[in-house]
């Protein structure tokens, strides 16, 4: 006599670490953190939900990791981007050009992180907003200096700093790779909107000394 067999309990392929990862990313963006339950995940990968455990601490575990491991790397970037440039002008184009890109080249990281950063536990949710405002600051001094320097006519550098970075964020939700624009050509052209957002009085189109692309973690 044949019995049921529970394809989840069958040999089959083997689920890795990095196919946990993905999948609660996935959900996560999708649904949200608190929208998004283990069983869910599980059901992704076709296995039984305490076969996660053998991949993971906790789904606590995994939102952490999304959300720490996405700011380090867009205010790696960040860093990256605007060493050894000194004029404001190019320096805001850079730091927004990769923001941007960021934003179209890891949609479900950059949603994640928006919506669900709130939700980490003590101290990473700290942790998280610690760096999410120094990346605020630091972009929030280029548009200073370039105010003080004469070159920006903005006359809110922290209203203009706040807009521009919303408006990278948003890219995350629309763009999807296959149409009109590419994602280094959107990124590009939302530098020239963050240079006119502050009046720039120059916008040269070449750094010195550096090549044009954004160099964002892919």
């Amino acid at each position: 006599m044949t019995g049921y067999i529970d394809k989840r309990s069958a040999p089959g392929p083997s689920v890795t670490r990095a196919d946990v990862f993905d999948a609660a990313l996935t959900l996560f963006a999708e649904r949200g953190y608190h929208g998004t339950s283990l069983k869910q995940v599980a059901e992704r990968l076709d296995i039984r939900t305490p076969s996660l455990y053998n991949h993971m601490e906790s789904k606590s575990s995994l939102l952490k990791e999304i959300v720490l491991g996405t700011l380090d790397r867009v205010v790696g970037d960040f860093d990256r981007v605007i060493a050894e440039i000194d004029s404001p002008v190019e320096r805001l184009r850079a730091a927004t050009e990769v923001y941007a890109l960021h934003h179209a080249t890891h949609p479900r990281e950059a949603l994640v992180v928006n919506q669900d950063s709130t939700s980490l536990d003590e101290p990473e949710r700290t942790t998280a907003q610690q760096i999410r405002r120094r990346h605020e600051r630091e972009f929030r001094q280029i548009i200073i200096d370039g105010q003080e320097a004469g070159v920006f006519t903005v006359e809110n550098p922290k209203l203009a700093s706040f807009a521009i970075r919303e408006m990278s964020v948003s890219i995350a939700r629309w763009f999807h790779e296959g149409g009109a624009l590419t994602a280094e050509e959107v990124a590009r052209q939302y530098s020239e909107y963050a240079l006119s957002m502050v009046g720039a009085r120059q916008t040269p189109t070449a750094r010195r000394g550096r090549a044009r692309k954004p160099a964002a973690t892919r």
